[in-house]
């Protein structure tokens, strides 16, 4: 997303910050309709292949609804991300229902929808599936999402595809998979899928995962089971610093072309964070500033409550002051309000000197920012803007904490 200037005010697209700041209690979070829609684009241009957006990573019902109607597909991993979907207008034949934990009642939603696959995590799911099946008097397409056991060299907590993580069936029990197919008849296999993480720069490891996933379709196809599919999921790198290389999606392109040429399948994709973060900010107040053993800290009123990757992940976003008119900078830690010490969204960085009552952007939000948001401490929600030219729509309004307080129920003998 860019902030530009004009007459010493802020914009993005053509809406005044200043104004949204009069009008709308901080922390809150903004998004760019522009920048959603060009990556977007930019994305579905460079690789030529289907996409489906990972509800994950922002299930703003608005940014689903943007996505749907840019042509995207959807890749949900609960029930509630399925519901979202589906309330969004996604077409079923372009929603895919993955996730590590189905309940009986999940598998039976998605079945009730008809939508395109349900990813099988399990041996003991398939098995459920195919005796939903039998129950139902239904053949459920289903596709089997792999472990290929190959490290993205990312982040241990976003890292989903190594043997030993919890997520996918690993390739040592593919052929009881196969089997369990073949001998199950409320089952069709349609495809094959894989993730093995996020924030992945090295076009190596795209190329390792590719070539595996291409051996285990032509192992598959060999029993004469044809699969329609193969899900190559997401996990492209997103730069939040300015200071790694961004990965270069082309390449990604013609990878697929030279693995996958001529094969009897569809190619797709999976993608969350790449399509919207860099589309997101978050405008925060500074509450007052102190000086604690040197350190000059600005505490602003968002913090992990509103943000909690930096606390979670170790991760920085970068952060810049609306109000940089100042011909001189200090060098600052900005710490938000919660009761942790791990409340910290950047250490160390060189901002023009701040005062209390003044706004700071934390930029890159757009993915797994508010949908990870919480009142801990009992704080409220932030606001959700979605910015298209000239106009905004509050998309998620903010949720005060004596909205909160009435969703508690007291029982009777209190």
């Amino acid at each position: 997303m860019t902030i530009f200037f004009k007459d010493n005010q802020p914009f993005v697209e053509g809406v005044c910050i200043n104004d949204l700041i009069n009008s709308q209690a901080t922390p809150f979070y903004i998004y760019s309709q522009e920048a959603i829609t060009a990556t977007y684009h930019k994305l579905k241009k460079a690789l030529s292949s289907e996409i489906f957006f990972s509800v994950k990573a922002n299930s703003n019902q608005a940014i689903l609804k943007l996505m749907q109607s840019l042509g995207a597909g959807a890749d949900t991993v609960s029930i509630g991300e399925l519901e979202r979907a589906v309330h969004a207008g996604f077409d079923p034949s372009k929603i895919i229902f993955e996730g590590v934990g189905k309940s009986q009642q999940d598998i039976e939603f998605a079945i009730q929808h008809n939508i395109r696959l349900i990813n099988v995590e399990s041996l003991e799911e398939l098995q459920l599936i195919n005796q939903l099946g039998q129950s139902l008097n239904k053949i459920i397409n289903i596709s089997v999402r792999l472990n290929p056991d190959i490290d993205g060299l990312t982040l241990d907590k976003i890292s989903t595809g190594k043997k030993t993580d919890k997520f996918g069936i690993t390739l040592d029990q593919l052929t009881e998979v196969i089997q369990l197919v073949q001998s199950s008849h409320h089952v069709n296999l349609k495809g094959i899928s894989c993730h093995i993480g996020s924030q992945i720069y090295d076009i190596a490891i795209f190329e390792k995962v590719f070539t595996r996933m291409k051996k285990t379709a032509s192992l598959i196809l060999s029993y004469n089971i044809q699969i329609n599919y193969v899900d190559l999921g997401g996990g492209f790198g997103v730069n939040y610093d300015d200071k790694t290389n961004e990965l270069d999606i082309t390449s990604i392109n013609k990878l697929v072309h030279s693995i996958f040429d001529k094969e009897p399948y569809e190619i797709s994709f999976e993608p969350g964070r790449y399509l919207i973060a860099r589309a997101g900010i978050i405008i925060t107040k500074i509450l007052t500033r102190k000086k604690n053993g040197g350190i000059h800290y600005l505490i602003t009123d968002a913090g992990m409550q509103t943000l909690i990757r930096p606390a979670l992940y170790n991760i920085v976003h970068r952060v810049t002051a609306l109000q940089n008119n100042s011909v001189h900078n200090d060098v600052y830690t900005v710490a938000g309000p919660i009761c942790e010490s791990s409340d910290i969204i950047a250490k160390d960085i060189s901002l023009p000197d701040q005062q209390m009552g003044n706004h700071l952007v934390i930029h890159d939000t757009g993915a797994y920012g508010a949908v990870m948001a919480s009142n801990y401490n009992s704080r409220g929600f932030p606001a959700e803007i979605l910015i298209h030219k000239e106009k905004y729509f509050i998309i998620h309004h903010p949720e005060k904490i004596t909205d909160i307080i009435k969703r508690d129920h007291i029982p009777s003998w209190l």
